[in-house]
């Protein structure tokens, strides 16, 4: 029995990643991301069940990156809007830094595939910006309407502009983001 390799995996995450940034979902196969990572299609089989399998551990281990990093230095004692701004900062960096990350999850998230795998633990590593944002309507700061709404349009733009942003038709410096923050901010306050 062949042992796992975590730098096999590593590397068929990332060739994964780059591929399917480049060519697509339609156009991805086990031998093409073989390829990429130097390993062969059937190594890839070592590591994962099938492709779906690979997709959704590969959409999970990015979301926890993205997590890890959006709720850096968030706790119980940070107030609601800074709680806010910080994360939607964390959020910015995250983008700006891990751009093949976060073109995959668009395209992952904006995917018929998404609704075939079960991706739950993708979800809960949200849990934090929830609870946030119930806490800000606890203390009447947002509106009082559906929390998934008010994330909506807290994060929405953000993503928007970062796509403006790695097309170059805007640019997302400190300046431009503090605006942002700040127009997301009075979007869901009360």
């Amino acid at each position: 029995m062949r042992h796992k390799d975590e730098n096999k995996s590593e590397a068929i995450f990332q060739a994964t990643i780059e591929l399917l940034n480049e060519i697509g979902f339609q156009n991805i196969s086990m031998s093409k991301i073989g390829k990429r990572a130097k390993v062969s299609p059937a190594t890839i089989y070592i590591y994962f069940k099938n492709k779906e399998d690979m997709l959704g551990k590969l959409y999970v281990s990015v979301k926890e990156k993205m997590s890890l990093q959006m709720f850096h230095g968030i706790d119980g004692t940070v107030e609601v809007k800074d709680g806010f701004e910080l994360v939607l900062r964390n959020y910015a960096n995250f983008i700006l830094n891990n751009k093949d990350y976060f073109l995959f999850i668009e395209q992952f998230t904006n995917s018929p595939i998404i609704d075939k795998l079960f991706l739950d633990k993708g979800q809960s590593l949200f849990n934090p910006v929830f609870n946030l944002f119930e806490e800000g309507k606890k203390k009447q700061l947002f509106k009082q309407i559906s929390t998934k709404l008010l994330i909506t349009y807290a994060f929405i733009p953000l993503d928007e502009i970062a796509k403006q942003h790695f097309k170059n038709e805007f640019e997302l410096n400190q300046e431009n983001l503090q605006l942002i923050i700040q127009m997301s901010w009075d979007a869901v306050k009360v």
